[in-house]
């Protein structure tokens, strides 16, 4: 029993580096209010601990093997609902955050929060609350605040996904790559991968070309219009 007379929340750790996931399991063994009764090294495995063990929260990482956090949560949450999800992962990023969070994931932490951090967001998600940290709520509460890339296509050309028509448009509306970065919440790095999928994509050889090619698919609108 914790202090409040409340039985601990059972959890169930997904981490597949050895070293981070034995590390969650000692901090949280010194901690009252959780206790961990598996630890999983894929999603897979998170998945099968889930349907042997009925934890009442899994602590997932996303970037892991065979099967990835975004898919074991939309499997727990859909095949094993009394099982709720945190994630615990290194990546704030918004293709890291929203798809989780859109698989039905009710918290979601970086690795750099503390133990009782952890455990706040484990009885937040059992008590019905959004176990998120201040800056993924923050995040969040941007996301929402700002309008949406002005895309009037109804489908992207040439096999573009949704996150690339974004920054094709971005790019025709003039923004830099770092502009594109802080208007998606995601690195520079990862602009300039989807920038060269996209060329390929397309055959586009650089940004004027690729301001053409947005107006021509009817991508934006010209100005005034």
């Amino acid at each position: 029993m914790t202090e409040g007379g409340m039985k601990p929340a059972r959890v169930v750790v997904a981490d597949d580096q050895t070293v981070v996931r034995e590390g969650i399991v000692m901090l949280l063994g010194l901690l009252s209010g959780v206790e961990v009764v598996g630890a999983a090294g894929d999603g897979e495995e998170a998945v099968r601990l889930v349907a042997e063990l009925a934890p009442d929260v899994v602590l997932m990482d996303l970037r892991m093997p065979r099967c990835d956090g975004v898919e074991a949560t939309r499997r727990i949450r859909s095949e094993y609902p009394g099982t709720q999800v945190v994630v615990l992962t290194t990546f704030a990023d918004d293709e890291s955050l929203f798809p989780a969070l859109k698989a039905g994931a009710r918290g979601y932490l970086t690795k750099d929060a503390g133990g009782d951090e952890i455990v706040r967001a484990v009885h937040s998600v059992l008590s019905g609350d959004a176990g998120l940290s201040p800056s993924i709520q923050r995040r969040l509460l941007e996301r929402l605040s700002q309008p949406e890339p002005a895309v009037v296509a109804t489908e992207a050309p040439d096999g573009l996904t949704v996150r690339e028509t974004e920054v094709l448009v971005l790019i025709a509306d003039g923004l830099s790559n770092q502009e594109i970065a802080r208007r998606l919440h995601v690195s520079t790095a990862t602009v300039k991968t989807h920038i060269n999928n996209l060329f390929a994509k397309t055959g586009l050889k650089d940004r004027a070309q690729a301001v053409r090619y947005a107006y021509g698919k009817g991508l934006v609108r010209p100005p005034g219009n």
